[in-house]
């Protein structure tokens, strides 16, 4: 490439917006995540009744957030070569349900309108998974999780297993009696105090059924750890063996590509 070569607008407004190694791309991004996180608190003391007397104000901030990412949606896709392969992506579809519900309302009307108008303020929530935009590892962690997603369900098999097993037992020793209705009714029980939870408003009496209840118990605490373990071994695993850069594509905005990689795995384009 010429370097002497100047560098287009086109250019620059990426680098704002998809990179976060340069002094405007931070800068970008801590306004953004300064907008997300007060969005979404006004959209939740929007939904506090005794703050309803203020809905005017809610809605002028509604309109201005709404205003700034429909802008930011734009210039995410003026800013790449391939626009429809970011609408059609994950974070694309995110970013389009955040704004769409504030120009819904305009041409919702009716008898029922205010019930649909706080059903379509609940869309606004997804606000929250624009957050994505600042997880640098996601592929990473999204690597790990699949790794482990075998052995977790492995996993998750034998334990239920074991809940309908002493679910079934619990409901024989407790003869239908003190809440155990019901096989259906002694694994709700047996699954509430597998996972630590304890409700209580199921509990054995006979004194066969608290020793059950124990071992479950202990069973419980020692199976928490399971899962943790494999998903950190294999996040540890592609931490040896992660290669992934942190360029974000200039055609159609993803990241994940190797350290050497010229072009862009996904669309194609020169990196």
């Amino acid at each position: 490439m010429d370097k002497s070569k100047p560098i287009s607008w086109r250019s620059r407004l990426h680098e704002t917006i998809y990179e976060s190694n340069t002094t405007a791309g931070k800068a970008f991004d801590v306004m953004l995540l300064f907008l997300i996180i007060a969005s979404i608190v006004v959209v939740m003391l929007d939904s506090v009744k005794s703050y309803h007397q203020y809905g005017h104000i809610f809605d002028i901030f509604e309109w201005t957030f709404t205003i700034l990412f429909t802008i930011e949606y734009i210039l995410r896709l003026i800013c790449i070569k391939k626009p429809w392969l970011y609408v059609t992506s994950f974070l694309g579809i995110i970013d389009l349900l955040a704004i769409i519900p504030t120009y819904l309302s305009m041409f919702v009307v009716g008898a029922q309108s205010l019930l649909v108008l706080r059903a379509l303020r609940l869309l606004r929530i997804f606000r929250i998974f624009k957050l994505a935009h600042f997880l640098t590892e996601i592929e990473f962690l999204k690597t790990a999780v699949r790794g482990s997603l075998k052995k977790v369900s492995i996993f998750m098999l034998v334990v239920l297993s074991i809940v309908i097993i002493l679910g079934s037992v619990m409901y024989l020793v407790e003869g239908g009696k003190n809440g155990f209705q019901s096989i259906p009714d002694s694994i709700y029980w047996a699954i509430v105090t597998i996972t630590t939870v304890g409700y209580g408003d199921i509990a054995p009496v006979t004194p066969l059924g608290k020793f059950i209840a124990s071992v479950m118990m202990f069973i419980g605490y020692g199976i928490i750890a399971v899962p943790t373990g494999i998903i950190t071994s294999e996040m540890a695993f592609a931490a040896r063996n992660k290669k992934a850069g942190h360029e974000t594509c200039p055609g159609c905005g993803k990241e994940g590509h190797d350290a050497d990689a010229v072009f862009c795995k996904y669309c194609g384009v020169m990196l």
